[in-house]
């Protein structure tokens, strides 16, 4: 089975709004964060201005974080 409704666009015309996007996380290196799987952590580096991934230092390990960084808040 073909899903259609995910490439249509909807018409300018429409009644129903289109979902807003939510927007785009910014890291800088200093930052403190908190990960929902890792806790908390301080940005170490930062890969393409940010909008590629971070490395977080979490204490006992340091991740690397890649966009869309869903789980992770900065503090």
């Amino acid at each position: 089975m073909t899903n259609y409704s995910a490439g249509r666009r909807p018409l300018p015309t429409s009644p129903f709004k289109r979902p807003a996007e939510p927007p785009r996380k910014h890291f800088a290196v200093g930052d403190r964060v908190t990960h929902d799987g890792f806790g908390l952590g301080r940005v170490i580096s930062v890969e393409g201005q940010g909008d590629i991934a971070v490395l977080v230092d979490f204490g006992a390990r340091q991740e690397r974080i890649a966009h869309p960084y869903t789980a992770m808040f900065k503090l």
